[in-house]
């Protein structure tokens, strides 16, 4: 079956969130994949922390403050490569499968778009870098409502700016999290397991489970 739109979250799903400190490995030495996980673990976990208190600040700031904590608790890493990662953040790598699936899902007629934690500042960089901007319509920003997901508003971006039923949209994202929030919502689900990690949020399962982006191309 094919759909209207076929929606991308940003990080883990379209961009490898590790590439930054892949990139500076040799520099921050034995603890890079602690250090890396950590630095995106504490990302997430303030969004949804400041998402709970209602004190919105935009996700670069998160960034910024969770690579802070990850300096403080792996101090065997050099708190002088902090502006490198920050600025390798602005220029992460994409997944390789990545343009042709969306080349593919566009030759089919259905709409490009992202719907992102990430500020706007960040995603157009991401989309720049990444030579995507030829292939995507729309960045659709969680800044806009000022909230982060799982918060319906921020599904609701993409139904009232395409005038679509939520079941007309396909969402994709690697985030169990993020998954179950979009399914609650209403739209048709693909949850990108690119690790092999369990499920969880059973009571909001995925349409869909692939390893990769990949079989999307042919419009599934």
């Amino acid at each position: 079956m094919s759909y209207a739109a076929y929606v991308f979250d940003a990080y883990g799903t379209l961009f490898d969130v590790h590439a930054a400190v892949r990139r500076h490995a040799d520099a921050i030495g034995p603890d890079g994949r602690a250090f890396s996980e950590l630095w995106r673990a504490k990302q997430l976990e303030y969004s949804w922390v400041r998402a709970l208190m209602g004190a919105y600040v935009d996700f670069w700031q998160l960034t910024e403050q969770s690579l802070d904590f990850a300096f403080q608790r792996f101090p065997s890493a050099d708190p002088k490569l902090r502006k490198k990662l920050l600025d390798a953040y602005w220029t992460l790598d994409c997944y390789p499968e990545v343009p042709a699936v969306l080349r593919g899902l566009k030759e089919r007629g259905a709409r490009i778009a992202i719907l992102s934690n990430g500020s706007p500042a960040m995603l157009a960089s991401a989309v720049k870098n990444a030579a995507l901007d030829i292939v995507i319509d729309d960045v659709f920003s969680v800044d806009v409502v000022k909230a982060f997901k799982t918060a319906p508003a921020v599904y609701d971006i993409v139904t009232t700016q395409y005038r679509l039923y939520p079941n007309a949209v396909s969402f994709q994202s690697s985030n169990r999290w993020d998954v179950a929030g979009a399914t609650k919502f209403g739209f048709r689900t693909v949850w990108i397991n690119r690790h092999d990690m369990p499920d969880e949020y059973r009571d909001y399962g995925p349409s869909l489970i692939l390893p990769s982006l990949e079989s999307l191309q042919f419009g599934i």
